[in-house]
């Protein structure tokens, strides 16, 4: 088959701006696998830890406390929060709203901002007023 070079050739990404909403779709993607991934990890072995025993709890408990515990779930409530503020910007963008570069901008970093003001405020109940 001959190639037709009068037909546009799709251009390398090298050639494209890097973005906030490029930024905002990958990290999407990411806080969805991982949250998949890592939450089912963490729900499995409590919901096992929780069944087996009061020992077996006891040592759940102790990793969850610990600081790689908290680590891991301070990273899935911001995973979770990042994911949802995403995932509504992508609601928006489904019902034809918000492709204006300067809105698409400003809600692609405004994810951000409501992902670690979000987390920050639910740790800082968990903490501070509730524990």
């Amino acid at each position: 088959m001959a190639e037709n070079r009068a037909r546009p050739i799709s251009p390398h990404l090298s050639i494209w701006k890097w973005g906030a909403h490029m930024t905002t779709s990958i990290f999407h993607r990411a806080t969805g696998d991982g949250m998949a991934v890592v939450g089912a990890i963490v729900l499995v072995w409590w919901l096992t830890a929780a069944a087996t025993g009061e020992e077996a709890y006891a040592y759940f408990l102790s990793w969850a406390h610990h600081w790689i515990g908290k680590v891991f779930l301070v990273g899935l409530t911001w995973a979770f929060f990042q994911h949802l503020a995403s995932g509504l910007r992508h609601l928006v963008l489904d019902i034809g709203a918000g492709y204006e570069l300067a809105t698409n901008r400003f809600w692609a970093r405004g994810t951000f901002v409501f992902g670690v003001v979000a987390t920050a405020a639910t740790w800082s109940y968990l903490l501070f007023v509730k524990g």
